[in-house]
């Protein structure tokens, strides 16, 4: 039994450390960075990566599902918070600090709109960040004209902090509470012109933004 449990403990080791890389790799060096490379850094040889990976679009698409994965792990923190107001302010930070620590993870996005165009789990979402805002407005702590597409913008623009590198990190909650304090309902807000996105809209738009990736590699 020992023989055939520890070549499979071996394998998922050897998975997990190869996720593990690639997120330090493709946040150095983008996601076209040689593979090889990314098995140097985590002990192997190329053949092992390609035993768990059969090309780098394999590899993007556990990463990105990885993603999905995390995000699913914050939803019972965020969505069971005491209040409307207090959903808000964990979906801001939990969603921004993940995003700010995974800087790859835009152009992982991308590159899986690009090989998968049908292929939206994080619309699955939307919902969820719906039933959270009205919460929040039927309290009356969140300004009533805020839509769930523009928390996940608010996201967008403070995960992006993560473009400055670590050094960066230990401040970025500066910019939340400006954020959280625009967001308050108060009786001298200023009306914010127009109506909103719609969710499955900006879904495929952040999914693309940037310049357009390049076609991927073969191999």
């Amino acid at each position: 039994m020992t023989s055939s449990v520890s070549p499979r403990r071996d394998a998922r080791r050897n998975h997990e450390r190869l996720l593990a890389e690639a997120r330090v790799l493709f946040t150095e060096r983008g996601i076209d960075a040689p593979l090889d490379e990314l098995a140097t850094r985590a002990g192997v040889g190329p053949g092992t990566v390609y035993r768990h990976f059969a090309n780098r679009d394999a590899l993007i698409r556990e990463l990105y599902d990885a993603g999905v994965a995390d995000l699913h792990a914050l939803a019972p923190e965020i969505l069971g918070a005491e209040t409307g107001w207090r959903s808000i302010e964990l979906y801001l930070e939990r969603l921004a600090e993940w995003l700010a620590g995974s800087p790859y993870v835009p152009a992982v996005m991308r590159r899986m709109a690009a090989l998968d165009p049908t292929y939206k789990p994080g619309t699955e979402f939307a919902e969820a960040i719906a039933g959270m805002v009205e919460r929040a407005q039927a309290e009356g702590s969140l300004r009533t004209d805020v839509t769930a597409v523009d928390l996940s913008i608010l996201v967008d623009m403070l995960g992006g902090l993560g473009q400055y590198g670590g050094a960066y990190l230990p401040y970025w909650r500066r910019q939340l509470v400006v954020i959280l304090d625009g967001l308050r309902a108060r009786p001298d807000n200023t009306p914010i012109d127009g109506e909103g996105q719609a969710f499955e809209e900006f879904h495929d738009m952040s999914h693309a933004k940037g310049p357009q990736a390049p076609a991927p590699p073969v191999g």
